[in-house]
């Protein structure tokens, strides 16, 4: 069985060592492991820090990185979290074009079923299969860019190509 935890915490970026300090010491987080005979994996640790480009650029390496006296976690560009990738400045561009990217599979697979089916199955399996991965945590999409967001209705227009039939 797999344990997943995450710690989130808000900081002000001059004092970014504070942070270090409490999540490196955060005796809370290792005894909860070691009371459930559980060790953290440093190789499957994630470590993120979100902000705007400028301020993670003033960031160095050293202060990115978490150094603990058994594992040093280096920081990551992308982490999953309930299947949503979140980048270091929450753009969001490689969740929609990962969705993107998984709903065009899904939908030459399903023209090739075209043939098959009638266009009420076609329509549930659109429905199932297609909106569904697009509706899952849609509300983190309001407010971004259309630029951004631009792939995701791609998606929607060739669904209903395919459902109608149209080239």
């Amino acid at each position: 069985m797999t344990s997943s935890c995450t710690v989130y915490t808000a900081i002000p970026s001059d004092e970014i060592h504070v942070a270090q300090q409490c999540l490196t010491s955060c005796s809370v987080l290792w005894d909860w492991c070691a009371s459930r005979r559980l060790q953290l994996n440093a190789s499957k640790t994630e470590l993120i820090w979100f902000s705007t480009r400028t301020s993670l650029r003033r960031l160095s390496s050293t202060d990115r990185t978490l150094m603990n006296d058994s594992m040093d976690v280096k920081p990551s560009d992308v982490v999953r979290d309930l299947g949503v990738l979140l980048d270091s400045k929450l753009t969001l561009k490689r969740h929609v074009n990962r969705i993107a990217s998984t709903c065009f599979y899904h939908l030459c697979r399903l023209r090739l079923l075209k043939r098959q089916v009638g266009v009420e199955v076609m329509k549930q399996l659109i429905f199932s299969i297609i909106f569904s991965r697009l509706d899952y945590c849609h509300m983190l999409l309001i407010g971004l860019p259309f630029s951004t967001i631009a792939p995701l209705q791609r998606v929607q227009i060739t669904a209903a190509r395919l459902l109608l039939g149209l080239s």
